[in-house]
């Protein structure tokens, strides 16, 4: 079963903990403060658009992207309660395969969306067809799980659950691939009280900031910073997720 197949209708209840408001309002300090104005932004890897919306609401003309159709289902029912003005375009595509309709002010990604791409050739073509789609001096925000969160949870045993649905994630990670494999059976409450099993598997490829360093200089891109998750300084060796700030040119030797 491909991700997020199954886990897509309880999604947003089994992550009510992440803390998407903050997430979305740190990333509008960071585009507020760009050295020009933003008003287009990607959402890539959306999933079921909270982000999405939330910047949507902020003003900014929105377009969320994901592979699953099930997590743009939620995300299309989400964006139902927004004014019709502020609905964001949703474009069911993989990441590596980005297309938009026009250039744009800036693209973000978040909740590691970009450590499921596994292998090196996947992630730079995700690089390149970002900065080909952003203007001129626009910004690419992303955050990615580190090498140490993703070894760390080699072996480990997670239980999310909610009055009708009960997951549990298995994980192990191999040292010869680096990626962190999740295995998450999902039990659903149905209307006649018995319950619906259903599993699926997730991986992650732990990526090093230096290579995510030399991938995007390879794309193009410029002024690449590295943060800590939602602060302003530099990671520290135990963080669990870091952020990404990178830009292209104004004048780009890439096109």
């Amino acid at each position: 079963m491909s991700s997020y197949q199954s886990l897509a209708g309880s999604y947003d209840e089994l992550t009510v903990d992440v803390g998407y408001r903050k997430r979305a309002a740190y990333l509008n300090r960071l585009l507020q403060k760009e050295r020009q104005p933003v008003e287009t932004v990607v959402d890539l890897g959306c999933g079921t658009g909270t982000i999405t919306c939330l910047l949507a609401a902020m003003g900014y003309r929105m377009t969320g992207v994901d592979l699953s159709e099930e997590m743009l289902t939620q995300a299309a029912q989400k964006a139902e309660t927004l004014p019709e003005e502020q609905r964001p375009l949703l474009l069911h595509q993989s990441m590596p395969r980005l297309r938009l309709l026009e250039p744009v002010d800036a693209v973000v990604s978040t909740l590691d969306a970009l450590n499921y791409l596994t292998s090196g050739k996947a992630l730079q073509e995700t690089l390149n067809r970002v900065y080909r789609w952003l203007r001129h001096g626009g910004v690419f925000l992303f955050d990615v799980n580190t090498p140490y969160k993703l070894r760390r949870m080699d072996g480990e045993l997670y239980i999310d659950e909610t009055d009708d649905a009960y997951c549990v994630w298995r994980t192990s990670f191999s040292e010869k691939t680096r990626v962190c494999t999740y295995g998450v059976d999902l039990f659903r409450l149905r209307p006649d009280g018995t319950w619906d099993r259903t599993w699926e598997e997730h991986r992650e490829r732990a990526w090093e900031e230096a290579e995510l360093r030399a991938m995007l200089e390879k794309a193009g891109f410029g002024d690449i910073r590295v943060t800590g998750d939602l602060r302003h300084t530099a990671p520290r060796p135990d963080e669990d997720r870091v952020i990404f700030r990178c830009r292209k040119p104004k004048t780009a030797e890439k096109g």
